[in-house]
């Protein structure tokens, strides 16, 4: 009988005028419906802090060592889409977080290679899942902020085993139930790709 894999969760707290922050809102619906008997989910909220998001995430993967860590959040500019970030990038980060800091050098790890790539290949995950509502896209740039810098920093302790979804914020049409169900169905199809490679 294998062990639950982990696979944790994360969203963003509030920043700038977003008092709810609709990743951390998708998240927790997310957990209400879990990712089925065989995993444990864990979710986190980040602090929208440079320094604070980075040390968390290094306590996610020496900590809890899960198979997967999937970092949610929200892209302002979005409509009714979600975003499917391929990568992070290491350099660039010029804009102040909540604290008003921005990283030494605009780098996050200063002897990091330019970009990392998530193990997961966003463009077949795009391919085979639609979301009843919502566009999906994928993406190369998921925007030097905290957004990113949190996403780098995984990758590059999760030896790629990490993986960015920019939503939209809540509106209307946007609920955050049906951010959480659409999360649901995008993070099972990566499993099945973390599957294929553990076989």
């Amino acid at each position: 009988m294998d062990s639950k894999s982990t696979v944790v969760v994360t969203g963003f707290g509030p920043f700038r005028q977003h008092l709810v922050n609709s990743s951390w809102e998708a998240v927790k619906e997310l957990s209400k419906r879990g990712l089925g008997k065989t995993i444990d989910l864990r979710i986190m909220e980040l602090p929208v802090v440079y320094q604070k998001a980075k040390e968390q995430v290094l306590k996610i993967w020496t900590t809890l060592q899960p198979l997967l860590t999937v970092h949610v959040g929200l892209a302002s500019s979005a409509k009714a889409i979600i975003i499917l970030e391929q990568c992070g990038k290491n350099k660039g980060y010029k804009e102040m977080d909540a604290c008003g800091f921005h990283p030494e050098g605009g780098c996050c790890m200063l002897d990091g290679p330019e970009k990392i790539e998530s193990t997961i290949n966003m463009k077949t995950l795009w391919k085979n899942i639609s979301v009843e509502g919502i566009d999906i896209i994928f993406s190369r740039d998921a925007g030097r902020y905290i957004c990113d810098y949190t996403y780098y920093v995984s990758l590059y302790y999760g030896n790629g085993r990490a993986a960015f979804i920019h939503v939209p914020p809540l509106s209307k049409s946007v609920t955050a139930d049906s951010l959480g169900k659409a999360l649901q169905t995008i993070i099972l199809e990566m499993l099945k790709q973390c599957g294929e490679e553990r076989e």
